[in-house]
């Protein structure tokens, strides 16, 4: 579900879960554990996936987001001030 998110789009733990029958509702953090676990230099595009508030959630104590923020933007995502991406405007909408 992860690789069909468009550039420059985004989706939230809990879509991802729901779309890919994660069961349960700890479906989002299974899938924040998955992304996390990614090799690094994986195709898997893990940047796109954030959470229902529309922040990045750090992949682990040594992880401040940073690298997910300058991928988005890369992608052309606009970060407002306070660090959320606009779900209205760039969610994936499948």
């Amino acid at each position: 579900m992860v690789r069909r998110i468009p550039r420059g789009r985004v989706a939230t733990y809990g879509q991802i879960a729901t779309l890919a029958a994660v069961p349960g509702p700890t479906g989002p953090r299974q899938v924040g554990y998955a992304l996390a676990a990614l090799a690094a230099g994986s195709k898997i595009p893990w940047h796109r996936v954030i959470n229902a508030q529309g922040r990045v959630s750090p992949r682990g104590p040594q992880d401040d987001g940073a690298r997910q923020l300058e991928l988005l933007a890369l992608e052309g995502v606009q970060i407002g001030s306070d660090g959320r991406i606009d779900l209205a405007r760039y969610r994936w909408r499948r």
